[in-house]
């Protein structure tokens, strides 16, 4: 109890030893896996050892309890002694796990315990040195920047900080005997050694900083996109206002995200051009969604939008430019930070500040920097509701999963003092982002939200336990989303609490429908679409057939925001899947095309409806959306990205976010040179189980068969009268005929009258 926060308390020693027994028994009947589970839920660190030590398969079982640990155990103070507990039998092991010792202390956040394993195996033989390549990329999928911040610096190479590639260069190289702990007893290296390891160090850097990860994808998107273009030409001539038309755009903006394919803005300019105000931000801001990851060209792709000296340009064109950089350089933007910076510091319009702050924070996630938080938080204290909007999300962004005490009695403060409800959403989703993955101990900062008058904070407190308890299913906090859901005075915040019910349960999504399932049929609209919503995110790229039984009712609900949500979330679950995998696949298409190109249908449903179909066709049909890594681990960029898409409900430029959970689905081998050999993969399954769908054919026109005019009665007796027809001229030839016949007989018997 005393783990939890309560009082210590005195178990009997009889009960104590009714589970020794219980331990002993595992013992004898070498159920290790058993005991491991009763050790973690009696909290007896001991037996935990016990139980992996006397295993036939101490690394088999090692990895059992962290992967046991890692999504069973609901208490943050737990997970970090069992973790501890699991480090040093790692470490006691001959042949060590380094790969699963490293995710260990990603957790712990120990960062300089990470640098020290890497120096170690840097310098040790070929197989080791790949081991530290297979490291670094899993350090780089799922630590935050400011982690690999510290182990680049650790590591004495170039950091990830915003200062030129020179002077960066010549400092790291003086300072590297300072930052990097030696052991005590290393030989003496030769200069070939040095050089060599000066080397693998560098190409380290390149893993860590993402030049080597985004390269690898980037040209997996663009080799091998298969985009439809066919169904964005149809969502094109469905657009007959305003709001389908931005639908519009950011559906090819999802349809091509990553894959630099501009064929169709290059091809339908004057319609792109009708976007005004707003529209025309999240116009231009697609582009930092379709370049997502190229970062060489960014300012010279996005130069004639970016801000310039005259000022002569549209505040939305050069807002939604700068908000299109961070989008490009999200979650690593070291290069991209100053530039981002000066013009926000620059900038005179709120719309050009706008996408400022939102481009700012995007390239700058997770990375903790006091500078960045102190310029966004200048911004926020503008006092402007499109300013405050964008600097509160960013702020949040910047700290996520910091839980800094400071950062948080700021931003809770100025969000119960505000008048502005725009910057009061932005902070709702700021201050969640700070409680990220702290478990327990962002429970009084939610316990103190939940309770407040505001229904925005209240709002707030709700998102703060999705993110707070992501992944984990604890069931303490979906019992406290459930009471939410059904008690809130307030329709937002009722919805708020089921959608984060997706997020807790991500990692388990074949309970999602189960505990959504009455929800889903709840009398209140609202928690219906949070269901719904619920539903595609926890079941995302699973082509699940039990929540798609649920969707399907409502996508014909009498509300139209229930039926746009059951539509997005269809989408989302379907993606990737092909009729071998979902034969339903095809009738669910085939609503979407129906939906948006019904005249009749409310703009609300279209625009969820044109919105699934970039979805579904995400990434050039290479992507699906997930919230785990390939590794298992929780990537935190998507989980940032699908909580924000949420909020397209309030702001349509909000939307974009969602391209952060785009996850490339592809298998990459590298050999010790950072190259990919030249390998052929045998595949027993049939070729259609894993084809894409069929793109959709143009209809074909038809050629005109030539049909015999139709003549009326009337127009027959006209012709009657005028001349006469073909069955007339018979007639009348038949009659004179007779009648000549008849003149003959008349004639012969007057001759024979006369002879007489």
């Amino acid at each position: 109890n005393a783990e939890y926060g309560g009082e210590e308390v005195t178990i009997d020693k009889r009960l104590e030893q009714i589970v020794d027994k219980m331990f002993q028994r595992c013992f004898d009947d070498s159920r290790y896996k058993q005991a491991v589970g009763i050790a973690l839920e009696s909290r007896r660190y001991d037996m935990l050892e016990s139980a992996i030590m006397k295993s036939e398969d101490v690394a088999a079982m090692l990895s059992y309890s962290l992967n046991i640990a890692m999504t069973l155990l609901q208490t943050r103070t737990v997970r970090n002694k069992v973790l501890q507990l699991l480090v040093r039998l790692y470490t006691n092991l001959s042949t060590p796990d380094y790969t699963n010792m490293c995710q260990c202390h990603i957790y712990l956040n120990e960062p300089q315990t990470v640098v020290n394993i890497l120096n170690k195996l840097i310098s040790g033989n070929e197989e080791e040195q790949l081991m530290v390549f297979q490291i670094c990329f899993d350090v780089y999928e799922s630590a935050t920047q400011h982690f690999i911040d510290h182990v680049m610096e650790g590591l004495g190479v170039k950091p990830r900080k915003p200062a030129p590639a020179e002077e960066g260069g010549e400092k790291e190289s003086g300072e590297e005997g300072m930052e990097v702990d030696k052991p005590a007893d290393e030989p003496v290296k030769t200069v070939a050694q040095d050089s060599a390891i000066d080397k693998k160090k560098e190409q380290v850097a390149s893993i860590l900083n993402g030049e080597v990860p985004i390269t690898l994808k980037s040209q997996f998107l663009i080799r091998k996109s298969s985009s439809d273009m066919l169904v964005l030409k149809n969502c094109k001539d469905s657009s007959r206002n305003a709001v389908c038309h931005t639908a519009t755009v950011i559906a090819n903006s999802f349809m091509h995200a990553g894959t630099t394919n501009n064929v169709f803005l290059r091809d339908n300019l004057e319609w792109l051009a009708k976007a005004t105000n707003w529209a025309k931000f999240t116009a231009t801001a697609s582009f930092g969604v379709i370049h997502h990851g190229h970062e060489t060209n960014a300012i010279k792709l996005m130069s004639s939008y970016l801000p310039k000296d005259s000022g002569s340009g549209s505040p939305y064109q050069e807002g939604g430019a700068l908000y299109a950089l961070g989008m490009i350089h999200a979650n690593h933007g070291a290069n991209i930070i100053p530039y981002l910076s000066e013009q926000l510091s620059s900038a005179t319009n709120d719309t050009v500040r706008h996408g400022g702050c939102l481009g700012l924070g995007l390239a700058a996630m997770t990375s903790h920097n006091a500078e960045i938080y102190e310029l966004l938080r200048n911004n926020l204290y503008l006092d402007e509701a499109v300013t405050g909007e964008a600097a509160g999300l960013a702020m949040g962004l910047v700290m996520m999963g910091s839980l800094d005490e400071d950062a948080l009695s700021e931003m809770v403060q100025y969000a119960q003092d505000t008048q502005h409800e725009k910057i009061l959403r932005g902070l709702a989703l700021g201050i969640a982002f700070v409680c990220y993955g702290q478990l327990e101990a962002a429970d009084p900062t939610i316990d103190s939200l939940s309770k407040d008058k505001d229904s925005v904070l209240r709002m707030c407190g709700m998102y703060c336990v999705g993110m707070a308890y992501a992944g984990t299913g604890n069931n303490n906090a979906i019992r406290r989303l459930l009471h939410v859901a059904v008690s809130d005075v307030n329709d937002d915040v009722r919805r708020a609490a089921v959608i984060s019910i997706g997020f807790l349960l991500f990692n388990a999504p074949e309970q999602c429908p189960n505990v959504v399932s009455l929800l889903a049929e709840s009398y209140n609209s609202h928690v219906r679409y949070g269901a719904a919503l619920a539903l595609g995110i926890s079941c995302a790229g699973s082509g699940m057939k039990e929540a798609l039984t649920i969707l399907e009712p409502m996508l014909n609900d009498p509300v139209n925001y229930v039926r746009q949500g059951a539509l997005l979330s269809t989408a989302m679950i379907l993606v990737q899947q092909n009729e071998q995998m979902c034969p339903k696949l095809k009738h669910f298409k085939d609503l979407f095309a129906k939906t948006m190109s019904d005249k009749h249908e409310d703009v609300m449903v279209k625009f969820g409806a044109i919105l699934s179909q970039g979805i579904i066709n995400a990434g050039g049909r290479n992507c699906t959306i997930s919230m785990r890594s390939q590794y298992g681990h929780t990537n935190i960029p998507s989980v940032a990205g699908l909580l924000v898409f949420t909020h397209t409900w309030f702001w349509f430029p909000l939307s974009h976010f969602l391209c952060l959970a785009f996850q490339p689905t592809y298998l990459i081998g590298l050999n010790s040179d950072l190259n990919m050999p030249k390998t052929k993969f045998r595949s027993c399954a049939r070729p259609s189980t894993y084809a894409y769908p069929p793109i959709l054919e143009a209809p074909k026109e038809k050629e005109k068969e030539k049909v015999s005019t139709a003549i009326l009665s009337t127009t027959v007796k006209k012709l009657a009268k005028g001349r006469a027809t073909p069955m007339d001229v018979d007639d009348d030839k038949q009659a004179e005929d007779k009648k000549k016949e008849e003149e003959k007989k008349k004639a012969e018997e007057a001759e024979k009258k006369a002879e007489e």
